[in-house]
């Protein structure tokens, strides 16, 4: 039952700031598996990467609907995320469970915070105003260090695509979010297959697929939301529900 409900909780929450925000669902599900089930950080940062990939592909499909997507530059930034995500995965079995997990946990506190006192809502720099040739190197070098970062963290990265896409490449709020999820569909299938090739995912069987059903359901009826919302309240909402399981986490693990 235990095991359940926290299942229930982290994919919800990691649904809601996948569909709301492109946020990467390894933020919310794996300090809570590693602070409430004791999952070890790397199987936990696999699980979640796993979650990622039908919530950030479905809510994609949503953001495509409502001509929220930019495929073409999109895929320049694919093509480089993908290839440091592997390498930046490989490297980040050998840090220590501890000193992640913490990590882990600190970084939802501190994306909470963020998002509840400072929400994105508009980029400062006009697409109109940038090349094409300067959108895609940027592209492609910005891609390789959120990769690198994706499989070494653990993070889909999707917060700091959002960053990336709306203040250095310009574009739209909910084009960035849309952007980002699409991206991080892809970020997300290749840190998990590389998570489960060099850790072990055998005994949390039940645990990744509760997780990767919850966190599908919730990034399906959020992202529906936050296409017909306002994307500061969206982004409170967010930010809202990850300082919230912030500080339980926190509170766990002390006690």
């Amino acid at each position: 039952m235990k095991t359940l409900i926290v299942c229930l909780l982290a994919g919800a929450a990691a649904g809601v700031g996948t569909g709301f925000s492109g946020l990467s669902a390894v933020t919310v599900i794996s300090p809570m598996l590693i602070s409430f089930l004791g999952c070890p950080w790397y199987e936990a940062v696999g699980i979640g990467l796993a979650s990622d990939v039908l919530a950030s592909a479905s809510s994609a499909v949503i953001y495509k609907k409502n001509d929220n997507i930019d495929i073409r530059n999109g895929l320049y930034m694919v093509a480089s995320v993908l290839v440091m995500t592997a390498v930046g995965s490989y490297f980040s079995q050998y840090v220590p469970n501890t000193e992640m997990s913490w990590f882990s946990v600190f970084a939802s506190l501190f994306m909470g915070i963020r998002f509840v006192v400072h929400p994105e809502t508009s980029s400062r720099v006009k697409t109109s105003e940038m090349s094409a040739g300067k959108r895609r190197a940027l592209s492609v070098i910005c891609g390789c260090g959120i990769g690198f970062f994706c499989g070494f963290i653990g993070a889909g990265g999707g917060l700091m695509m959002l960053f990336i896409l709306t203040y250095v490449l310009g574009y739209e709020l909910k084009t960035a979010v849309g952007m980002s999820v699409f991206v991080m569909t892809f970020t997300a299938l290749t840190g998990a297959a590389s998570h489960f090739y060099f850790g072990d995912i055998s005994e949390y069987i039940p645990v990744l697929l509760l997780c990767m059903v919850f966190t599908l359901a919730g990034a399906v009826i959020s992202s529906g939301f936050a296409n017909k919302m306002k994307p500061e309240n969206a982004n409170r909402a967010t930010g809202v529900t990850l300082l919230s399981l912030g500080v339980f986490m926190v509170a766990e693990m002390i006690l």
